[in-house]
């Protein structure tokens, strides 16, 4: 199981890749049509902008695996175990429901615009919406884990802690 977990995010990762080579291709190649050639592809600014929103989508699943999100973890880390175990679990149950209303309203994007095109490429906007279901599925998964770890006891603190922060202690501050 461990190995199809890595190898499904090192597929994210080479898409974030693929998505910004895309948009540098795109946008760079469509800027230099026009300066050159007084020309360009009509459909890059459309395609590179759907590249983008995909990378950022895929981007934060995998920031999400790492830890790697913004967080106060090291005030969080320095709270009594019990009172950091509490404030744990409601906050994966508060990014779950989030996670819930972000699938909710993909799902109906992707379903209302199933067969509306996009003006410039023509592709289905159900395509541009559809990444909020694989990242709702993605980080629903990931917060559910955690959120099992959280309540069997073997996850009592946040993420990595910086080591700078981690040196600090927060409670000989007065």
């Amino acid at each position: 199981m461990a190995r199809a977990v890595e190898f499904y995010f090192k597929i994210l990762k080479w898409l974030m890749v693929m998505c910004l080579l895309g948009m540098i291709v795109l946008v760079f190649g469509n800027v230099i049509l026009r300066y050159l050639f007084n020309s360009g592809i009509t459909q890059s600014e459309e395609f590179s902008r759907w590249l983008f929103v995909w990378m950022v989508f895929i981007g934060s699943i995998v920031v999400l695996r790492d830890n790697g999100h913004l967080g106060l973890e090291f005030i969080v880390n320095s709270f009594p175990k019990p009172i950091r175990v509490t404030c744990l679990f409601v906050a994966h149950l508060l990014m779950l429901f989030g996670t819930w209303l972000i699938i909710e309203g993909t799902w109906i994007q992707t379903s209302v615009n199933l067969y509306t095109f996009a003006p410039a490429t023509g592709f289905s906007l159900a395509f541009f919406y559809g990444v909020g279901l694989i990242f709702g599925a993605s980080t629903g998964l990931i917060l559910l884990h955690r959120l099992w770890l959280i309540v069997t006891g073997k996850m009592d603190k946040m993420g990595s802690v910086d080591e700078e922060l981690a040196a600090f202690d927060i409670a000989k501050v007065k």
